[in-house]
């Protein structure tokens, strides 16, 4: 009987609401995040010698990259997303400007209650 309501819970539609927009804000932020990195941090480390945004852009995105990939998998198991979906969806998040076209993929199927 606990099992059926935890389960019921867990896959409500509040609760993929809530897991959805955990899951927007991290992709959107990893996506700024590497965009950054990519096309500033990177370039002032080769062409300038300025090295220190290359460390903290670089530490901060592997960091939310960990709670992005926590926030797309627990969404993906809420959703019942397919596990290529899945695994697409969550490798977009290391390709700079892919991420933003997946996070609205994602969200657009989710809200319309389809399978990513």
């Amino acid at each position: 009987m606990a099992a059926d309501r935890t389960t019921s819970a867990r896959d409500s539609e509040q609760a993929i609401a809530a897991a959805l927009q955990r899951y927007r804000v991290m992709a959107n932020v990893v996506g700024v995040l590497l965009i950054l990195l990519i096309c500033v941090a990177v370039p002032m480390k080769y062409l300038a010698d300025i090295r220190e945004p290359v460390v903290v852009l670089g530490t901060a995105h592997g960091w939310l990259y960990a709670l992005f990939f926590l926030s797309a998998v627990d969404l993906a198991l809420r959703a019942k997303w397919s596990l290529r979906g899945a695994a697409l969806t969550i490798l977009a998040g290391t390709v700079p400007f892919l991420s933003f076209y997946a996070e609205r993929n994602a969200t657009r199927k989710t809200r319309a209650g389809e399978p990513v």
